[in-house]
């Protein structure tokens, strides 16, 4: 029986973890399979796509999640809503899947977050995109908050949820004028990723008004928001969990295997501490 072969593509594509969260998942289900790194620019994606279709599957990020799309047979549901896709499962036909929702769905189950009624996202980038509908289908208020530069792209995501989710009640706002309680904050931002970890997109005064706090950001594992919000006593979940679950989310795709939540809470950390290590 030939080895079984998965790999992930993108461009630039040198610092991924991927490789060490996907071999560690192989591990913990006991299915085999090597995974690699493939480098492949816009420009090389349609003479290189023979050569994946050899793959029993695949990963796709930045920046070929939707442009893998016409290549593919068929898209899952949330693939084809997002218009983006980050797992391939390739058999007789080749599906394409997005498991980003579903990676930020586990990191909040896990850390005993719900997704609650009253929801702000901070930023409007291509994650607050992810967030954004979730918390839309989940039948959340939901408030995209930035500044005031960024004001055009959040009202520009807004509209587009309101097309596509049905009654989605969404909004914006400038983060300065943020008024009112809120279940969940969701930081979309890339402030206080590393090195400049000295640094949170919210201020202490609206962090006192949120019940819980997921941080996109999974380097460090701990980031200041993060800091600030259990300080307060609040629950808070950082974006290592949501890399290493959409991860999961792969591997029950192509091999439907299950893990225990606790081998998923000690690759995060073994990813987190890897990360600090390479980085």
């Amino acid at each position: 029986m030939s080895e079984r072969k998965f790999a992930v593509i993108g461009h630039p594509i040198g610092h991924t973890m991927s490789p060490f969260i996907h071999r560690r998942l192989f591990e913990l289900s006991g299915m085999s399979g090597s995974y690699d790194i493939f480098d492949i620019s816009p420009e090389q994606l349609t003479e290189k796509y023979s050569e994946l279709r050899t793959l029993n599957g695949y990963n796709v990020t930045i920046p070929h999640k939707p442009a893998i799309i016409p290549f593919l047979d068929k898209l899952d549901k949330k693939a084809r809503l997002y218009g983006s896709v980050n797992t391939v499962k390739n058999g007789e036909i080749s599906e394409g899947f997005t498991t980003d929702p579903d990676g930020f769905l586990m990191a909040l189950k896990t850390a005993g977050i719900p997704l609650g009624k009253s929801v702000v996202i901070l930023g409007s980038g291509g994650v607050a995109r992810t967030f954004a509908y979730e918390a839309a289908l989940a039948g959340c208020n939901t408030t995209i908050a930035v500044r005031p530069e960024d004001l055009p792209a959040a009202a520009a995501l807004a509209g587009e949820i309101k097309v596509d989710v049905y009654k989605a009640y969404i909004s914006t706002s400038l983060i300065s004028r943020l008024n009112g309680d809120f279940d969940l904050l969701i930081n979309a931002t890339p402030l206080g990723m590393y090195p400049n970890t000295d640094v949170m997109a919210a201020t202490p005064q609206l962090l006192a008004r949120c019940a819980n706090v997921f941080d996109a950001v999974y380097n460090p594992l701990e980031t200041k928001l993060l800091k600030a919000a259990r300080a307060n006593g609040s629950k808070a979940v950082g974006g290592m969990s949501m890399l290493v679950w959409q991860a999961v989310r792969s591997h029950e795709i192509w091999d439907n295997v299950t893990y225990r939540d606790e081998d998923i809470a000690q690759l995060v950390e073994d990813s987190a501490r890897e990360v600090a290590k390479r980085f």
